[in-house]
């Protein structure tokens, strides 16, 4: 390959492997490299974790501003893949977290968003099957959230639990329900 080319090539791992120590001193262009290179995997984790392309625009831009500003914080005992969606999904379920507290300061008592989750969602028709990545955002918030971390990502009861501040047994109710929606929408 001509010299020429090989400038233009994106940045991978190995090519620049003081870029987490150069953008923790500051260097702008050492994060933004950081960016280009994990943006596609945090993503698709924000995408599967809010089941909407804005919403997972909005968490990745936050992660993304929560990493900078935490960077420095980061002493490479994990790798930084791992620390960068561990960071994308405690910020995702701050904001989650944020989000329910001001729905139910807005909501009357009677709609609890217990009472939301029992009504009936209209039932999918044979024909109009869905690939995996929309039957998952159609998922109710707890059941998606507990399907993705769980099975896509491979955290256990305990760990989602504490990150998303309820007991265990609430997460693998949600898991099951999450199972049994999936297998609804997307057997024939």
């Amino acid at each position: 390959m001509p010299p020429a080319l090989v400038t233009h090539l994106p940045a991978t791992p190995s090519d620049r492997p003081d870029d987490v120590r150069l953008a923790q001193n500051g260097d702008t262009e050492a994060f933004a490299r950081l960016y280009r290179l994990h943006v596609g995997r945090i993503n698709a984790l924000a995408l599967r974790l809010t089941g909407e392309r804005r919403k997972a625009e909005e968490l990745v831009q936050d992660a993304f501003v929560r990493a900078w500003q935490k960077l420095g914080t980061f002493r490479g005992e994990s790798a930084l893949p791992t620390w960068l969606h561990r960071l994308t999904v405690n910020v995702f379920l701050l904001d989650d977290r944020s989000d329910r507290r001001r729905a139910l300061r807005e909501l009357p008592e009677e709609s609890a968003p217990e009472s939301m989750a029992a009504i009936p969602r209209p039932a999918m028709e044979t024909e109009d099957r869905i690939d995996l990545e929309r039957a998952i955002a159609r998922l109710p918030d707890g059941a998606r959230i507990a399907f993705v971390l769980h099975d896509i990502h491979g955290y256990d009861h305990a760990e989602i639990a504490a990150m998303s501040g309820v007991a265990p047994a609430t997460i693998r109710v949600q898991l099951h329900r999450a199972r049994r929606r999936l297998k609804e929408m997307l057997d024939p």
